[in-house]
C-alpha cells in the first residue's frame, strides 16, 4: 500500500517559510498590517517572491518559477495560513499566477507572469464563480474591440484583494465567447470601491469598468479551461491556508489546556476538554490528507481534479470553521476578547468558507460528480408493513 510522506526538501521547505512567518508576520504585525492601506507591507512581499521562491513555487522555470510542485505550493501556503500572512495570496498566488500558468505564451502573459512570481506586482482574480466552478453566464464584463484596442466594460463584485491589486485578471465575454484579460488595476476607466470586511486580512472591492483598455491572456478557444484550472488550484491551495491555520488554533487551545488551572488541575486533565481536542485532532488530520491528496492529484492528473478539489473544500471549509469555534470555547473568557488573537482567526475561518463555495455546495457537487441519478423505475422501495 503506498504511502504519502513530505520528502527533506518539503521539510525544509516547511522550516524555512515557518521561520520567515515568525519573523514578519507576528500577531502584532499583523493587527498593524490589517489596518494599514495596503494592509501589507509590499517589501516583505517582494521577499516572499524574490528572496524565498514561495510565490512561483509552483511555477515551471521557463516561467521565472521555482519549478516546483503544487504539493510545494500547498506546504508554503499551510505555513503562511498558520501565521495569517498579510498580502494578497488569494488573488495572487491561489488564482491568478495558476491561470497564467495554464495559458499559453504571450506577450501580456509572459510579462505579467514573471512580475508576479517575483511579487513586483500582485493581482486579484475578478471572475465570478458558481461554488468554486466557472458558469459563463455569471459574466458581467463585455469585451469591445480586437487585437491591441481591446476594452472592458462591466462591474464585478466582491473581488478578493481587488482594492490592493496592480493588475487585474478579467473574464469578458466578447462576440466569439468568454475570454481572459489583464487590466491595470489604476489605469482609465477602472473604478475599485473597497467594501467593509469582516477578515480585515483578506480585502475586498467591488470593480466597475467603464472602456478600460486590457490585453488579452487566453483566447476564447481556452479561457474557460485556464478559468476552471485556476479555480481548482485555488480552492486546494485555500484547503492548505485553513488547513495551516486549524492547526495553529489548535497548538493554542492545547498549550492553554495544559496551563489554565482549574479546581488547583489543568483543565486539559478534564475529560470534556481532552475529548474534545482529541477530536479536533482528527478533523483536523482529516483536512490534512484531503487537501494534499487534492494537491498531488491536480499534480500527477492521477485523480478527478474537480472531485478532489471539492472533497478538499467540503472537508477542510467545515474543519476549519469547527476548530476556530471549539478554540474559543477551550479557551473560555479570554478567548472572547479583542486582545486574543483567536477571533482573527475566527473571522479567517468564516471569510473562508464562503469564498469558492462553501462546504454544502462542495458536498452537492461531490454527490453529483459521484453518484447514479436514480431512474423511475429502480426507486427504492419504501417498508409499508406490506408483503414485499
Amino acid at each position: 500500500m503506498a504511502e504519502f510522506t513530505f520528502t527533506e526538501e518539503q521539510a525544509q521547505l516547511r522550516a524555512a517559510v515557518r521561520k520567515f512567518s515568525a519573523a514578519n508576520f507576528d500577531e502584532q504585525t499583523v493587527r498593524r498590517l490589517m489596518e494599514s492601506d495596503p494592509p501589507f507591507d509590499p517589501s516583505v512581499w517582494s521577499r516572499l517572491g524574490a528572496e524565498l521562491g514561495v510565490l512561483g513555487m509552483s511555477v515551471p522555470e521557463a516561467d521565472g518559477g521555482v519549478g516546483g510542485s503544487l504539493v510545494d505550493q500547498a506546504v508554503a501556503v499551510e505555513e503562511l495560513g498558520a501565521a495569517l500572512a498579510c498580502g494578497p495570496l488569494f488573488g495572487t498566488v491561489y488564482l491568478a499566477i495558476p491561470a497564467l500558468v495554464a495559458a499559453s505564451a504571450g506577450p501580456a502573459r509572459d510579462e505579467l507572469l514573471a512580475e508576479l512570481v517575483e511579487g513586483r506586482r500582485t493581482a486579484a482574480f475578478a471572475v465570478g464563480d458558481r461554488a468554486g466552478g466557472f458558469d459563463p453566464a455569471l459574466v458581467t464584463v463585455r469585451a469591445n474591440g480586437a487585437g491591441d484596442q481591446v476594452t472592458l466594460t462591466g462591474t464585478v463584485a466582491r473581488v478578493v484583494d481587488g482594492s490592493v491589486a496592480d493588475d487585474l485578471l478579467v473574464a469578458a465575454a466578447g462576440p466569439d465567447g468568454v475570454a481572459l484579460y489583464t487590466a491595470d488595476a489604476a489605469g482609465p476607466g477602472v473604478d475599485r470601491t473597497t467594501l467593509v470586511t469582516m477578515d480585515q486580512t483578506r480585502p475586498q472591492a467591488t470593480i466597475t469598468f467603464t472602456d478600460a483598455p486590457a490585453r488579452v491572456v487566453a483566447d476564447t478557444d481556452e479561457a474557460v479551461r485556464v478559468i476552471e484550472h485556476a479555480l481548482q488550484v485555488g480552492s486546494v491551495l485555500l484547503a492548505a491556508e485553513q488547513v495551516g491555520a486549524a492547526q495553529h488554533l489548535l497548538d493554542l487551545a492545547v498549550e492553554y489546556a495544559k496551563s489554565r488551572l482549574q479546581f488547583g488541575r489543568p483543565i486539559g486533565s478534564f475529560q470534556a476538554v481532552k475529548h474534545r481536542l482529541a477530536d479536533l485532532l482528527v478533523d483536523i488530520e482529516h483536512a490534512r490528507s484531503t487537501a494534499y491528496h487534492a494537491a498531488w492529484a491536480l499534480t500527477d492528473a492521477s485523480d478527478e481534479p474537480a472531485l478532489a478539489a471539492s472533497i478538499a473544500q467540503a472537508i477542510c471549509s467545515a474543519a476549519f470553521a469547527k476548530v476556530a469555534t471549539d478554540t474559543i470555547q477551550t479557551l473560555g473568557g479570554i478567548g472572547f476578547t479583542w486582545e486574543h488573537q483567536a477571533h482573527l482567526y475566527f473571522k479567517r475561518a468564516t471569510t473562508d468558507a464562503a469564498l469558492l463555495g462553501s462546504a454544502e455546495q462542495h458536498r452537492s457537487r461531490v454527490a453529483d460528480l459521484v453518484l447514479d441519478t436514480a431512474s423511475a423505475d429502480k426507486t427504492p422501495r419504501v417498508a409499508d408493513g406490506t408483503p414485499a
